[in-house]
Order: structure tokens, then C-alpha cells, then sequence
């Protein structure tokens, strides 16, 4: 049994309840820890990350939360960082500003070639994403994925975190309708973003939220992206992605099977300042 998350947003990202919420909920369930990872700061506005004048509010009510349920879970406070080149700031200015114990780096919104404009790949409208497909790629898929796994692989070689969120999630809206996950392209992309991962010893997050949410067959990573995973040995964590106190656990059961199927053995969990592995059972 899993009994820890180390990703979901509350009120102060774009979550539906106070952290306190969550951390009721985790007890109830039988945690041993619990992490909070709101989208980070961006430079305009939107309505999903942390407000710049929240920022003493979250850092104070992790704090706070710690101090009346320490002695029964472990609470820890990180950042889901949204990397867009020239855009986003130093992931380390947030690590320094948000005393967080991790970081969770991922990309959401692409940023095409010379047009200034961002194409959100996330969400629950998958006719975003196929806007953007047609509007900045002129329908190129390969082009739009290739975008994606590049301002990955950037994210990867200059910016400080330890877990890559939901690497190839670009597939969710996709859907078999573009192109196929088997595809060797695609393949090639997936094999140059884990190299990166594997050099700069980073974890993969096993995100179960698009598949319990039924946006997707997948997790994600899954299929032969998970499986090169457990052939390289990379570590990896499971995580729901919650954004409400009874997502917590959701699609963790479903996600242990599988990751047991490719051969992975352990998850990793953050335990008082380092990254330790448990065995799946």
C-alpha cells in the first residue's frame, strides 16, 4: 500500500479545498506524508499557479499545519515549477522564496517558435490543445511534440529539481488520433528525454491523474515509456495529482500493478531531507 503523495495543489494553486483539507483527508487514510505542490509563480496571469501575494500565506500555512499535525504525518511543502524558456524565473529564486524541500518540474504550456504566444497541452478541453495544434503547428504534430520534449529536455539541462512530472503527458489529448505512442519518432524522443533523466539522476513521477480523471487509457508515463523506465532503472515515484482531498490515493492501486508488471520493484518517497526507496507489495 502506498500511504504517501508528494503532488497535489489546494486553494492556493488550482486545488478545490485549504491544505488542511487535504491533510484530514491523508490522515484519515493512513498516510505517512504528505506533499504539497502548487504551480509555481509566472510572470502573467493565469488562473492555475501561485499568486505572488500568497506566497508568505502558503509558506506560512504549511508551516502552521506542521506544527499541529507533525506528530502524526509528515507534511512537506515544495513547488510544481512550470518551465517556459525565457518566461518562467530560475526554479532555484523559488526553492529560496518558498523554503521548499523539493521540486517537481514540469511543463504544461509550450511555447512555439517565434510566435510569443503559449499552447496549453493540459487540462480537461481537449479542444485547447487541438487549437494550438493547428494554430501554432499548422496541424504538424511531430513538430508541436517535438516542441514539447524540447522545453522538456531545456528544463532538464538548466534548472535544479528532483522529480520530472508526468514527462509524456503531451499524449493525453492526443488520443490515438494524431499519432500512436509505438510510433519510432515518438519513441526517439521519449529515449533522448530519459537519457537526460538518467544523467541527471532525476525521479519519474508515475502520474495516475489523467487515467482516473478518464482524459486518458494512460498513466504517464506508460506502456513503452514505462518500460525503458524500469530497463534503465530510473526511480520513480507515484503521485495522483490531486486537486481535491478525496483524489489523494485515486488510481494508486492500478498504478502499483502495472509498475509491478514492468518490473519495478520500488517507489521513492521524500523522508526529512532525502529520497528514500520503498518496496512495492
Amino acid at each position: 500500500m502506498i500511504n504517501f503523495n508528494f503532488h497535489q495543489h489546494s486553494i492556493y494553486s488550482d486545488g478545490a479545498e485549504v491544505p488542511e483539507q487535504y491533510v484530514q483527508s491523508a490522515i484519515d487514510l493512513g498516510f505517512s506524508a504528505i506533499g504539497f505542490t502548487e504551480h509555481s509563480p509566472l510572470p502573467f496571469d493565469n488562473p492555475f499557479s501561485l499568486k505572488s501575494d500568497n506566497i508568505e500565506k502558503y509558506v506560512n500555512t504549511i508551516d502552521s499545519l506542521r506544527n499541529a499535525y507533525g506528530d502524526v504525518i509528515n507534511i512537506y511543502r515544495a513547488l510544481e515549477m512550470d518551465f517556459i524558456p525565457g518566461m518562467s524565473e530560475d526554479f532555484n529564486h523559488w526553492i529560496e522564496t518558498c523554503k521548499t524541500d523539493y521540486l517537481i518540474g514540469s511543463v504544461h504550456l509550450v511555447l512555439p517558435p517565434e510566435t510569443g504566444e503559449l499552447w496549453f497541452t493540459d487540462g480537461p478541453d481537449y479542444k485547447i490543445y487541438d487549437d494550438g495544434l493547428h494554430k501554432f503547428f499548422d496541424g504538424d504534430i511531430r513538430k508541436a511534440v517535438k516542441t514539447y520534449f524540447n522545453q522538456i529536455n531545456t528544463m532538464i539541462e538548466t534548472q535544479d529539481f528532483e522529480i520530472l512530472g508526468h514527462m509524456d503527458k503531451i499524449s493525453m489529448h492526443n488520443q490515438d488520433r494524431f499519432f500512436t505512442q509505438d510510433e519510432k519518432w515518438y519513441q526517439l524522443l521519449i529515449d533522448e528525454t530519459l537519457d537526460q533523466v538518467k544523467q541527471k539522476d532525476l525521479i519519474v513521477e508515475v502520474n495516475t491523474r489523467g487515467k482516473y480523471k478518464k482524459r486518458s487509457d494512460y498513466l504517464f508515463p506508460d506502456g513503452l515509456a514505462l518500460k525503458k523506465v524500469s530497463d534503465m532503472k530510473i526511480p520513480v515515484i507515484i503521485s495522483s495529482d490531486a486537486h481535491k482531498p478525496d483524489e489523494l490515493n485515486k488510481g494508486f492501486d492500478d498504478a502499483v500493478q502495472q509498475l509491478i508488471a514492468y518490473g519495478i520493484s520500488e517507489v521513492w518517497r521524500f523522508d526529512n531531507g532525502q529520497w528514500i526507496s520503498e518496496p512495492l507489495r
